[in-house]
């Protein structure tokens, strides 16, 4: 069997294709279908299967727009209770892709309707997609279907199933079959993953702290420490997925664009600023919030969907027309693109700058500033840069205007920079009382 990964770095997100005798089958495929399109032609097969191991909070899924291009069947667990064409997929439930046998193994615990993938071959190799509920060094965080989804379920109960799930449903499977995630290190689907793209059973059932000898209590209570925060965009992107997306290419191209603006008129929406912090300083659209998007290392998509509000509108500024596809699709993986009014550059009209921080000043005299700390709760809970900091996770900035004082100029800071450009630009939107200071990158001088 020829299994394909495809990763999404930004959201940390893997994707697959099961190719036998010229036939495909697709697992947790991303929004865009044209890669999945391309490597069938590359290999002259046919697409004839769709697996969704569980709807997904994290991005939104192609599956629907792959069913229609292709006549793929969509397999998804009967429990997901979806509201798109579909062939039910659970507990010995089987499909042939070719000569590779696909089989459903019901999974709770990440959701309650997850199901894992398991693909074997003529001489007894296997292969697990796993989706969300087993990952390299962990497994998928429990509190996500709370208020969400058809089946909703709370933490504590997901977090029993999963233990069950662990302990019970993969123990037929052999040592050497291949572990195949839908996410990776940097997802919050989970907390602790390894940055492993792949691994073995055999290996998790060694080293993964879900395969020890705990009982159900401790495993509940180690899964549900410490877990990291929930996007705004989660329980949104589950019932996007429950109902299945619009067509991709058709809902980017909707969005007005503006080229080189000379002057913008402000009608309350929110304005996202994509662009670098160096371009942001030095001129930007006042009420603007610096959310960069400039490589794939910036997590812009879980960002987006932590600070904008599921059918939030806004505006977007990117700093170049070369931009514009590529952005428009990191938004639509989410699902945000209807809450865009439109998008522009910014050309050579002077806005509004942001005033530099004098950083001796504040390195000597830190009394004279109020300092945000805008990292998670987890981090902080680690160690405070500075002692006398506040600290409001930025995915909670625009709510806390009022835990915010204005009596002195105010410092912002993360652990690197990225979350601080965020966040002084969300406080200056939200106060005209006093200065506001991104420590940036200067942080790491702290630490």
């Amino acid at each position: 069997m020829n299994i394909i990964q495809f990763e999404d770095k930004p959201l940390a997100h893997y994707s697959y294709a099961i190719i036998s005798n010229d036939e495909m089958a697709i697992v947790d495929p991303s929004r865009d279908p044209k890669p999945y399109y391309q490597l069938a032609e590359k290999h002259n097969a046919k697409i004839i299967a769709v697996f969704e191991t569980h709807p997904h909070a994290d991005f939104v899924s192609g599956h629907l727009q792959i069913h229609n291009e292709t006549g793929a069947k969509i397999y998804v667990s009967k429990l997901v209770g979806a509201n798109y064409m579909h062939e039910t997929f659970d507990d010995g439930d089987t499909v042939k892709i070719g000569e590779v046998t696909c089989s459903a193994i019901n999974s709770p615990g990440h959701s309650p309707d997850s199901i894992t993938i398991i693909a074997e071959d003529a001489y007894k190799n296997y292969a697990m997609f796993s989706g969300d509920t087993l990952f390299i060094g962990d497994v998928g965080r429990p509190d996500l279907r709370e208020k969400a989804g058809n089946m909703k379920a709370k933490r504590e109960e997901l977090a029993k199933s999963m233990y069950h799930t662990i302990t019970h449903k993969f123990n037929h499977l052999p040592d050497a079959t291949l572990v195949y995630p839908a996410h990776g290190a940097g997802s919050l689907c989970g907390k602790n993953m390894s940055k492993d793209a792949s691994s073995t059973l055999g290996k998790e059932r060694n080293e993964n702290w879900a395969f020890k000898d705990l009982s159900e209590d401790q495993f509940v209570a180690h899964i549900l420490k410490d877990q990291p925060f929930i996007p705004s965009y989660f329980g949104f992107n589950v019932d996007i997925n429950k109902d299945g997306s619009e067509n991709f290419q058709l809902c980017i191209a909707i969005p007005t664009f503006q080229f080189q603006i000379v002057d913008f008129f402000n009608d309350g929406a929110l304005i996202v600023d994509t662009r670098s912090k160096a371009d942001f300083d030095t001129n930007h659209i006042p009420k603007s919030i610096n959310i960069i998007a400039e490589t794939e290392d910036d997590k812009f998509e879980t960002w987006l969907g932590s600070i904008v509000k599921p059918n939030e509108a806004f505006y977007l500024v990117i700093k170049s027309i070369e931009d514009r596809d590529k952005i428009l699709y990191r938004i639509a993986k989410i699902g945000y693109e209807k809450q865009l009014i439109g998008l522009m550059t910014l050309g050579e009209t002077n806005f509004e700058g942001v005033e530099v921080l004098n950083f001796n000043d504040f390195e000597n005299h830190q009394d004279k500033y109020t300092i945000i700390d805008v990292r998670n709760k987890s981090e902080v809970e680690e160690g405070k840069i500075f002692q006398n900091a506040i600290a409001i996770p930025l995915h909670q900035l625009r709510d806390a205007e009022v835990e915010i004082p204005t009596d002195k100029p105010i410092v912002v800071h993360c652990a690197g920079g990225y979350r601080s450009a965020a966040g002084s630009s969300i406080i200056s939107n939200i106060t005209n009382k006093v200065t506001v200071f991104d420590l940036s990158d200067d942080v790491t001088k702290f630490q």
